[in-house]
């Protein structure tokens, strides 16, 4: 069992971390603000989900694997960061409808969970954060070390749901003022393109 005092640290490191945006935010935020709220805690849902699979990973020594080859590293980085670029291009060539009375969303709920959990997973950088980070905050002294990282993990996830589902119900309301300007309806497909491809370019550019 995890004593108290690590256990508040690492809430407090994590903390920290989550709510200052990064790749997981933007991609609510965008999402939130182009779709809606459920969409964006749909997303967040989506990152969550993948977590879980970088925690499961890095207990079990796959995510060693992959910081130790660097073919291997460069694979999955790639290809993370092609379905970004394919994401960011599709948005940005979709028309969307000016008119604000059209109910239908710009995607659904299910299709940004998928999405989302794709694109956490395919993010190589998130499995080494996880072999790195979690590790720091085991000890020996508190029993088994895989239930240790197993806790950690689900701290984690539990903390950056809570911070993305924080960013979407806000990105959510203010995406709903915005399509209200059928200007602004035209150009934000455009603008969450825009986010997602350079997401896309920032994660092929990462050195390990």
């Amino acid at each position: 069992m995890i004593d108290l005092s690590t256990v508040t640290a690492y809430i407090a490191v994590v903390l920290g971390f989550v709510f200052i945006p990064g790749p997981a935010t933007l991609l609510t935020v965008a999402r939130a603000t182009s779709s809606g709220t459920r969409v964006g805690i749909a997303t967040g849902a989506g990152v969550a989900a993948g977590d879980v699979f970088h925690t499961v990973m890095a207990m079990v020594g796959i995510s060693a694997i992959i910081a130790t080859s660097a073919t291997l590293f460069s694979i999955v980085k790639y290809i993370g960061a092609a379905y970004l670029v394919y994401l960011g291009i599709r948005a940005i060539i979709e028309r969307t409808p000016t008119d604000p009375t059209v109910g239908a969303l710009a995607i659904s709920a299910r299709m940004a969970f998928r999405q989302a959990v794709l694109t956490e997973v395919l993010n190589p950088k998130t499995a080494l954060f996880f072999l790195a980070f979690l590790p720091q905050f085991v000890r020996p002294e508190n029993g088994s070390a895989m239930l240790q990282l197993m806790t950690l993990g689900m701290i984690f996830v539990l903390l950056g749901l809570f911070s993305t589902v924080v960013f979407a119900v806000s990105a959510g309301r203010l995406g709903t003022f915005l399509r209200r300007n059928p200007s602004v309806v035209k150009w934000q497909g455009k603008v969450v393109g825009g986010i997602y491809c350079a997401l896309g370019v920032r994660l092929a550019l990462q050195q390990r």
